[in-house]
């Protein structure tokens, strides 16, 4: 069907031939109670070498079906025309796989049993169309991250918990190959004088990756799996990740248009959040976002979605995240949204939330909203532009409205851990207020950490405002928990 040809066996120089008996060797069966359990202490040792030979026998097995891997994709790749399989039907496609599978298990006098060729079809199906032993990793939708160090050792992430999974490469070519395979899908390129890029994959996965020489001991690559399914406010209160009365707060916040900057540590939940927070912007609204790899997934009708982009391969052709900005000031924006300031834009960020752009949100990485307020002040000191002190923090304080700090439990939960309102100056400093925070009161016997959001009893400086644009909050939500 999508063959160019296909070899006769008479014609088609002999192959090594992979031992029949050795692709297939069954794993020792396990008894059904355990034999530690039964024999006596002299008899033990006996027993934990029989686990290990059995244990070495399934390692040998899984390595000689990922030889037979190897060559049957090799085969694949000298008998498929590529050009077709763009427009190929998977059906059909996972149907001439198998015929040409199964010409070359016959020709290596290979035997399988029927549940090992159907993973045998699988695996390489995924190597063909997706990304080889990571893609049944793509497609569970339990596993947030996805992290490899080299070939050989895959990590992933679930509910919190990074765990060492049982999938690998075949080697660092394997691992090269299906690293080039994604980037050069988006355009983008990664060797040895360009060794490290951000790219996205086609479900809007965010992927990163560092091969050698910079990466010494194997390529290192990180692939942050995009949700397909958008979590809204009332989610994240029904996960425990904030309150219905902060909640409330938050909306009354980004509808009446203060300007509000998510701050937190890698992998705290600050994307979603501001996606989240996203979902309270009035449908006729003009919001323009900007970003390094395009996260963001806003609900809105008028959206202009940007992206930064690295230079070629002559050192040019670069766009940054500061020539985005400037752009869309000429855009006619009602909101900005930054998909994270980490440098030079910041100076951009706070003239346009000081300029008419009210109700701008970004993300920042910092531990608290004091750290936040540090990050800002040297971003622009890494702009490169001569300002006092003073002028600095007057600027930060009158373009921010509003800190939301998002972090990550050492349990894997993710919560709100404050709410901080920036009111002025006072001196040569920056005055705050703190009105939800979350208190932690203990530890579970199983990890989980117990805690509670409180008020602090603090009256939101904004409250006039909210009450002027219809958002009367009932003074009970600032009141503290006894």
């Amino acid at each position: 069907m999508f063959a160019r040809y296909r070899k006769s066996s008479a014609a088609e120089p002999a192959r090594t031939a992979v031992s029949a008996e050795a692709a297939v060797a069954p794993p020792t069966a396990a008894p059904a109670r355990s034999p530690l359990a039964t024999l006596k202490p002299a008899q033990q040792p006996a027993a934990s070498s029989a686990q290990a030979v059995a244990a070495d026998k399934e390692k040998k097995r899984k390595d000689r079906l990922g030889e037979l891997k190897v060559e049957l994709h090799k085969r694949l790749l000298e008998n498929l025309n590529l050009s077709a399989l763009e427009h190929a039907a998977e059906a059909d496609l996972r149907s001439e796989i198998a015929d040409i599978s199964n010409e070359a298990l016959a020709e290596l006098s290979v035997v399988l049993n029927k549940e090992d060729r159907s993973q045998l079809y699988q695996e390489l199906y995924d190597e063909v169309m997706g990304l080889g032993p990571i893609e049944p990793l793509l497609k569970d939708d339990t596993v947030n991250d996805i992290l490899i160090n080299g070939p050989h050792q895959i990590f992933i992430e679930r509910a919190g918990k990074l765990t060492l999974s049982d999938i690998t490469f075949k080697d660092e070519k394997h691992l090269l190959r299906i690293i080039d395979k994604i980037v050069s899908a988006v355009g983008r390129r990664v060797d040895e004088s360009n060794p490290y890029v951000d790219a996205r994959l086609q479900d809007g996965s965010r992927f990163n990756a560092m091969v050698p020489p910079v990466a010494v001991d194997g390529s290192l690559v990180s692939i942050r799996k995009f949700k397909k399914d958008k979590l809204k406010i009332e989610d994240l209160v029904r996960f425990g990740a904030f309150t219905e009365e902060m909640a409330a707060y938050l909306q009354a916040a980004v509808a009446t248009r203060l300007n509000i900057i998510v701050s937190g540590g890698t992998g705290s939940g600050k994307t979603t959040t501001l996606n989240a927070l996203s979902s309270f912007i009035d449908d006729s609204e003009r919001i323009l976002t900007i970003e390094d790899t395009a996260e963001l997934q806003l609900q809105q009708t008028h959206v202009g979605r940007m992206e930064s982009r690295p230079a070629n391969v002559e050192g040019k052709g670069a766009v940054t995240q500061r020539d985005c900005l400037r752009n869309a000031l000429r855009m006619r924006p009602d909101r900005i949204i930054v998909g994270e300031t980490r440098g030079e834009e910041v100076i951009d960020m706070l003239q346009a939330m000081n300029t008419g752009h009210d109700g701008s949100m970004t993300t920042i990485h910092a531990n608290n909203a004091r750290d936040g307020i540090s990050r800002l002040e040297n971003m622009v000191a890494m702009a490169g532009i001569e300002m006092p002190l003073k002028a600095v923090r007057a600027q930060i304080a009158s373009a921010v409205n509003l800190i939301v700090q998002a972090s990550r439990l050492q349990d894997g939960s993710r919560r709100m851990t404050s709410i901080t309102e920036i009111t002025g100056m006072e001196g040569e400093v920056i005055s705050m207020q703190e009105i939800f925070r979350y208190e932690r009161l203990g530890i579970a016997p199983d990890g989980k950490i117990i805690g509670r959001f409180n008020a602090t009893g603090v009256r939101s400086a904004y409250s006039d405002r909210f009450k002027q644009w219809g958002y009367d909050l009932p003074a009970s939500i600032y009141e503290p928990l006894p």
